[in-house]
């Protein structure tokens, strides 16, 4: 049986996003405050989990960072509050996207779809292969974390799966609509603003390592690709 986690005080959002989940073939489990949220997580074992930052006992965001202590389950917050430091705080803690509300049930299940479908890809290429080294770099997608001469960076599970895709293709220019497929899903309801602010962020923690040989290059009015100097690198 796999599980749902729902994270939220209103019942009748509960409610609706339960029954939506039972059609796609899950099992809901609710959770009505931040602290019964990680209980529950820790009891279930969740594939996802739709989490309300404005919770009691503890916000969701604070949730969000115990459940990447040790899960790379996929986390959807759910919040009111839709200003765009609000969605990237959320981005840098770990969460998979972010979805204000009012929202349409419809659309929070294709979201859910796209992480959970994303979640399956990696499965699959980590059966294959889960550590990818290229000059100094090292991104280890079974205990998700990246290396640079041996030092770990702290980047967030998304910025660990960017320099995934980026790294494991150098050189080549990916699009900004391409990196909202391969990292957010092609159903994600974002735009090229997202992509921008994820990397602006990943490029400042990378700065605080040495990196001469390789870095993170912007094609401008196409997108982004990683660079590196062959002859050194």
């Amino acid at each position: 049986m796999k599980y749902i986690l729902i994270a939220d005080d209103n019942k009748d959002i509960t409610d609706i996003l339960s029954a939506y989940v039972k059609k796609e073939g899950y099992t809901p489990v609710i959770a009505k405050d931040g602290l019964e949220t990680e209980r529950l997580f820790d009891d279930y074992n969740p594939v996802a989990v739709l989490l309300d930052v404005m919770m009691p006992l503890k916000d969701g965001y604070e949730v969000c960072k115990e459940i990447r202590k040790k899960s790379a389950v996929p986390i959807l917050l759910i919040t009111a509050r839709g200003e765009d430091y609000n969605k990237i705080m959320g981005l840098d803690i770990g969460a998979d996207d972010y979805i204000v509300k009012p929202f349409s049930p419809n659309e929070v299940m294709a979201r859910l779809r796209a992480s959970l479908r994303r979640v399956d890809t990696a499965s699959e290429d980590s059966d294959k292969e889960s550590i990818l080294e290229i000059g100094n770099i090292v991104v280890n997608l079974d205990e998700y974390t990246f290396t640079v001469n041996g030092q770990k960076v702290p980047l967030t599970k998304k910025e660990i799966e960017t320099m995934w895709t980026l790294a494991g293709n150098p050189n080549k220019v990916f699009t900004r609509d391409n990196l909202l497929d391969s990292l957010w899903g092609y159903d994600y309801y974002g735009d090229s603003r997202t992509v921008d602010s994820h990397i602006k962020r990943l490029r400042a923690k990378l700065d605080t390592v040495p990196h001469e040989n390789w870095r993170i290059k912007t094609i401008w009015g196409v997108g982004y690709k990683f660079e590196i100097d062959s002859e050194d690198f």
